[in-house]
């Protein structure tokens, strides 16, 4: 096999530091599950999970063991089902011509890292609307830019998460679009040197740790147009806890209940919960699921559902909260007609691509292409921050 890429890559690296690229803020914060092996579209990815164990009240001295509380061991799934692929075509004729000029080594480098800044982009908007779709409860005002005045909002998502058994251990992202971050960037107190005990968002722009929470934007943060649903009821008596809530005399409208949609009950204005799936969303009856933790209080029978207002994603989320798969495509033994192959480290995102190459007749193809997908695991470690 002909070391086409090796030659080359030097002007790939170097291409990566000069095209432009959009903040990654997601992807370094989740846990990230990739390697070289190659996987096959549609494969499942399975994790186990255990439940809240019996909590018993009583202790009875015996000579007999205890026979112990069963506990039940939840099997969840994933599945890689999202593909990124560009195609980089070159003729001989195409080769001498960008030779009189930039020449093909230095158009070759930049295109390879275009490549890396798209399907980047792609993964980071997957994982961020992911998180914000999957996430438990959520804090702020839709349609208002958070740290407006100050950083307290910060304080709730941490009382969110923690409320929910997340441990704070310094694993927590608060990932926001630049608007946010702008906001904060201008809060006076965080500006000052002498009172943020350092001169580093003000000297160079930097977001520093606030509550226990890594600050990161990123360009990937969704904006989430609500579902049409009105008028809804809770149809019967969901305790605290309960993560499917059964509803109906809903007019659905266009799109009913969305993923991704804020609601609230009559019952519990104080806890915005996210609808992270169910069953007939779109329809006058069905169930609407929420994550972990689930309701925080009781709610009666046939109390009322408010989807709330548009909103931008903003996510906090523990790295353990959230998986990305990231891998190539496998291979066919012995290989396919590539004539070289080659993996090269992303420098913005830290994901390792596979590139290759193919010749054909009188032309050849440089070929980058990825499988991947992103699964909230424990939902109940994420929260959004609405914008």
């Amino acid at each position: 096999m002909a070391n086409i890429l090796t030659d080359l890559a030097a002007d790939i690296y170097k291409a990566a530091d000069i095209v432009g690229r959009e903040l990654v803020g997601v992807i370094p914060s989740v846990t990230i599950n990739a390697g070289s092996e190659g996987a096959a579209f549609g494969d499942t990815v399975r994790a186990a999970f255990t439940r809240t164990p019996t909590l018993n009240a009583t202790y009875t001295p015996a000579m007999t063991i205890p026979e112990g509380d069963d506990q039940t061991v939840d099997n969840k799934t994933m599945t890689i089902d999202k593909v990124a692929n560009v195609q980089i075509p070159w003729t001989g004729e195409d080769i001498k011509h960008v030779q009189n000029g930039a020449g093909y080594e230095t158009i070759y480098g930049d295109q390879i890292s275009q490549a890396m800044r798209t399907i980047t982009n792609a993964i980071e908007s997957h994982a961020a609307t992911t998180i914000y779709q999957g996430a438990s409860r959520a804090f702020g005002t839709a349609g208002t830019t958070p740290f407006g005045s100050d950083f307290d909002s910060i304080a709730e998502m941490r009382q969110i998460l923690v409320d929910n058994g997340m441990p704070m251990d310094g694993m927590t992202t608060l990932a926001l679009n630049t608007t946010a971050g702008t906001k904060l960037r201008n809060l006076a107190q965080l500006q000052k040197a002498n009172e943020s005990a350092s001169d580093q968002l003000l000297r160079r722009g930097t977001l520093l740790d606030l509550q226990g929470v890594m600050l990161k934007e990123s360009a990937g943060i969704a904006a989430h147009t609500k579902g049409t649903a009105a008028s809804a009821l809770v149809d019967g008596t969901p305790a605290v806890g309960d993560t499917v809530i059964p509803f109906d005399t809903s007019t659905p409208g266009a799109s009913g209940f969305k993923v991704g949609d804020v609601i609230t009950f009559a019952a519990d204005t104080a806890n915005k919960y996210i609808v992270t799936g169910g069953t007939a969303l779109t329809g006058a009856a069905g169930t609407i699921n929420i994550a972990g933790p689930g309701l925080r209080v009781a709610i009666p029978n046939n109390n009322a559902i408010t989807v709330g207002a548009n909103y931008t994603g903003n996510v906090a989320f523990h790295r353990a909260s959230t998986e990305l798969v990231v891998r190539p495509p496998a291979q066919p033994f012995g290989g396919d007609a590539a004539v070289d192959r080659m993996t090269v480290q992303d420098p913005f995102s830290g994901l390792v691509y596979e590139i290759a190459v193919y010749k054909g007749y009188g032309k050849s193809m440089i070929d980058v292409t990825t499988f991947y997908a992103a699964k909230v695991w424990k939902g109940d470690f994420a929260a959004v921050l609405l914008g």
